[in-house]
């Protein structure tokens, strides 16, 4: 037990969960949306990724055991294959990790954390949200076998039968508003409300966290400037949602669920939604800790741990480190100068390429603008994740530094 409490605190990292989560999400979408294809190009880059890690795991310990992880989840995916959708397979997997959530209760600090009124919604928030992600691919799985085989989506066989408001809708919304109510009542007494005392300027709670549903928007303020994190990057979510009907031109997979006719889609939604914005609320409450630092599930949150960083800026890795010249008295356009071209090579640079490469067809059927658009997003998107994986790996503060200004990203 003792081994398995401290695998889990490794695999907890900031780096090491981020990575399994992504990998985990991609192999079951890929393979058991695939019945298992383990010999695809994208089988073998999964497996490619897990020998890399286990070598890298040679030198750097904790990868290790994200290597060893992923290679355990991802043949046991494998042996599933398209058995995960059946529905005793879920109703096991289910179980199971009911069972091994409240087993951790009998560590004193996981039932620390978890336990706190603050945090039960976030556990009860993981466990419906798995649950509702494994229907709706199910759902897809199966109309996709129906289509393979020339028949029609599941939702297409729904009856138009009209229903009267009463006595059949309002009969089921006074039996939900019952239970809720049962539910609500219980909680409020079992659980005591987080109240606390009136704000105390000279006296801040470590650690100081936002409400919940703000912790992602927290957690980003470690790898980004305010004004990047809490202006910049969730401008673009709004933009990206309300643009997404316009720049989609698939016809297909509308009104049921479906994989395989809708698979870019899908995988950028749930990787966007699932891997980068629940897992930074999950990260902001549950793992972070006093003075902002990481902590495994089962650590104790000790408030007098430092983890002393080093932070480094591009301009200081090219001009200190490499060139061995010193930043002081620099001109800062000159010093941020290898910032500022890595930004234009990736903002002004990689669209064209994509759109000769590996994103070709997506141009030919969209067009420039809308072209563009999707790629343009797409790059405020991923920039959460290199940034992430860029501070974990080589303490990277900052891409261009121009306190001068007061614009640094």
């Amino acid at each position: 037990m003792t081994f398995l409490k401290d695998f889990v605190n490794v695999l907890s990292g900031s780096s090491i969960s981020f990575l399994l989560l992504s990998s985990v999400f991609g192999f079951i979408v890929f393979f058991n949306l695939l019945d298992g294809r383990l010999k695809s190009k994208g089988g073998y880059g999964f497996i490619a990724l897990g020998a890399i890690l286990l070598v890298a795991g040679i030198f750097i310990r904790p990868l290790l055991y994200l290597g060893i992880a992923y290679f355990l989840i991802m043949f046991g995916c494998a042996a599933l294959g398209g058995r995960l959708w059946d529905t005793k397979v879920g109703l096991r997997l289910f179980l199971g990790a009911v069972v091994a959530f409240f087993l951790s209760f009998l560590d004193p600090n996981f039932f620390a954390i978890a336990a706190k009124p603050d945090n039960v919604p976030i556990g009860a928030m993981i466990f419906l949200l798995g649950i509702f992600t494994w229907i709706a691919l199910r759902k897809a799985y199966l109309n996709d076998k129906q289509i393979e085989v020339g028949g029609i989506p599941f939702e297409k066989t729904e009856t138009d039968e009209k229903l009267f408001t009463w006595p059949d809708l309002v009969y089921t919304e006074m039996l939900c508003m019952i239970l809720l109510t049962i539910v609500m009542v219980v909680w409020s007494v079992v659980l005591r409300a987080p109240l606390e005392e009136a704000a105390n300027p000279t006296s801040s709670p470590n650690p100081a966290k936002a409400p919940w549903y703000f912790l992602g928007l927290q957690e980003m303020l470690v790898y980004y400037d305010p004004w990047m994190a809490g202006v910049v990057l969730p401008t673009f979510i709004i933009i990206g949602l309300i643009a997404l009907p316009y720049i989609d031109f698939n016809q297909k997979g509308n009104g049921y669920y479906t994989f395989s006719q809708r698979p870019f889609a899908i995988i950028t939604f749930m990787f966007g939604f699932i891997v980068l914005w629940v897992t930074l609320i999950v990260l902001g409450t549950i793992l972070r800790g006093p003075n902002w630092n990481f902590f495994g599930p089962f650590t104790y949150w000790d408030p007098h741990k430092v983890d002393p960083l080093n932070n480094v800026n591009i301009s200081q890795i090219f001009w200190l480190n490499w060139l061995g010249k010193p930043l002081e008295g620099m001109n800062p356009v000159v010093r941020e100068l290898p910032g500022f071209i890595l930004i234009f090579i990736y903002l002004f640079v990689l669209p064209p390429l994509l759109a000769r490469t590996i994103m070709r067809p997506f141009f030919i059927k969209m067009g420039f603008i809308r072209f563009i658009i999707l790629v343009t997003l797409l790059q405020f998107m991923a920039a959460l994740p290199i940034k992430m994986v860029l501070r974990w790996s080589f303490n990277l503060k900052y891409i261009v530094a121009l306190p001068e200004v007061f614009f640094n990203i």
